[in-house]
This record gives C-alpha cells, sequence and structure tokens, in this order.
C-alpha cells in the first residue's frame, strides 16, 4: 500500500480525503435510518429463527467486532442469533471503538488466543465496518488461530474511502488518540500509520488457510461500495444501508453458510 501525500493539521501528519471521480462523497446519510425497518424484517424472517435452509452450526467460538465508534451492545442481535444456529458468540469488550488500531487489534488477539488455548480450535471473526478491518488484519496475522473471517460493509482496500462525514469523525478520533497518548505511531489512523495493524491489513490475505467473506450494499451510505469488493474474498452483495447490515436478514443469510464452509488446513 502507498501512502499518499500528507497534509499537517494539528501538527499531524494525515492523508487527504478520498474522492470518486475526483469529488468527496459525502454519503447517503438519511438513508441510514433504514436499519429500523432492516431490524424489522429480519425478526419475521425466518433465518432469524435458524430455519428455511439456513446451516446449524458446529460450537465453534465466533468473535464479533462492531463499527466506528460503535460498542459491543449494538451486535447483540446477531449474538442471540450465532447462538440460536449453534455458536458460540463472544465480545471483546469494545464500549467505543475508536482507539487506537493498533491497540484494539491486540484486544482481539487477547481474546482470540484466549478461546484458542480453551476449546483447542480455530476461531471465526465477523466485524462490521472498522471491525471489519481487525477480521482481516487478524487473519493475516494468526491464520493458525482464525478459521473465518467476515466483514460487513468494511473497506478492504484501502480503510478510508468512506464519507465525509465519517472523516470527520476519525479526525477527531485521531486527535484523542495523540492527546492522551494512546496513539502508538505519528501517523495513527491515517493511511500513513507504519504500525502492525496497518502491516498486517495491508499484507497478502492467506487464502488459503482462512476463509474470508465480504458482505456489501451498494446502497451502503457511509463506506464506498466499491472498496469491499477485493478479488481474494468470497464478496456477496445484499441490499440496505451500512448500519443495517449488523440486522440485515439477507447478510445473516450469507454469515450463516459463510460460517458453514469447512475451514481450510492452517
Amino acid at each position: 500500500m502507498h501512502a499518499p501525500r500528507l497534509q499537517l493539521v494539528n501538527d499531524h501528519a494525515v492523508p487527504p480525503e478520498p474522492a470518486l471521480g475526483g469529488r468527496r462523497w459525502w454519503g447517503r446519510p438519511l438513508a441510514e435510518t433504514r436499519w429500523l425497518p432492516e431490524l424489522a424484517s429480519l425478526v419475521v424472517d425466518p433465518v432469524f429463527r435458524g430455519g428455511h435452509g439456513v446451516p446449524r452450526g458446529d460450537g465453534r467460538p465466533v468473535v464479533l467486532l462492531p463499527g466506528f465508534v460503535a460498542g459491543d451492545q449494538t451486535l447483540a442481535v446477531m449474538a442471540t442469533w450465532l447462538h440460536r444456529l449453534g455458536y458460540a458468540p463472544h465480545t471483546c469488550g469494545f464500549v467505543a471503538n475508536i482507539d487506537c488500531s493498533q491497540r484494539a487489534l491486540e484486544r482481539v488477539e487477547r481474546k482470540v488466543a484466549c478461546l484458542h488455548r480453551r476449546d483447542g480450535r480455530r476461531v471465526a471473526l465477523i466485524g462490521h465496518s472498522r471491525g471489519g478491518h481487525f477480521a482481516r488484519a487478524l487473519g493475516s496475522w494468526r491464520p493458525e488461530r482464525v478459521s473465518h473471517a467476515i466483514s460487513l460493509g468494511a473497506d478492504l482496500q484501502r480503510m478510508f474511502g468512506i464519507s465525509v462525514p465519517t472523516l470527520y469523525a476519525v479526525a477527531a478520533a485521531r486527535r484523542a488518540a495523540h492527546l492522551t497518548r494512546r496513539a502508538r505511531a505519528p501517523g495513527c489512523l491515517t493511511e500513513a500509520c507504519t504500525c502492525a495493524f496497518a502491516r498486517h491489513y495491508a499484507s497478502s490475505f492467506p487464502v488459503d488457510r482462512v476463509r474470508l467473506t465480504s458482505i456489501y450494499s451498494r446502497g451502503d451510505g457511509v463506506v464506498r461500495w466499491p472498496a469491499c469488493v477485493v478479488p481474494y474474498a468470497d464478496c456477496v452483495e445484499v441490499p440496505g444501508s451500512h448500519v443495517g447490515l449488523i440486522v440485515n436478514r439477507r447478510a445473516y443469510r450469507a454469515i450463516a453458510h459463510a460460517l458453514a464452509a469447512p475451514e481450510l488446513e492452517a
């Protein structure tokens, strides 16, 4: 991954905002309110009850990773559903996913290592948005501990293919990380970051050892959907919003089938 030319903001180097056709992308904030009817559609769909051809789980531990500024509680519906299917869902204690990426990845790695030691089997990861970055990075870093990595609406190409309002939120989180001295590198939360997380995220993915699935929507109002499509993943398109991917009935069906795929040799 090549680092872009940087600008200085408050004495910190930050990348220019990504553009599409030379234009800033402001996203579709109003369209993101669709997550409420998407949740309503999920709870009355047979997929939520584990019926209608939905494959059952094998007891595998599944670690759930929330999106940017979100906490573990946002994935409570998914955790309940996974438990009903026959998996063992776990979270990592995220209250708001805004920390330095390296610190956050280490938190996830410790959880996965603990589950791997306890159960003696590899772990599956499901990450929404920024959580998908962690799933991709940890799958690259620890393929001997990760069997499946599933991203929901995550930019798997350059991390910051996001709307302008979201970029402003990232800038605020970046300033907070530096002010509180939690940033592990000068370029924390930019494409120029040189921490281990950035290296693992940008490294070649071990497709012969870990199954990677990218679930995305062309109606995504936060992340540019083309950034979710990469040749080394099984890419599944579903209709809906970005926020709603965590309660999207079609995404749940895709998750169930992705988790049911036999794991590859570690």
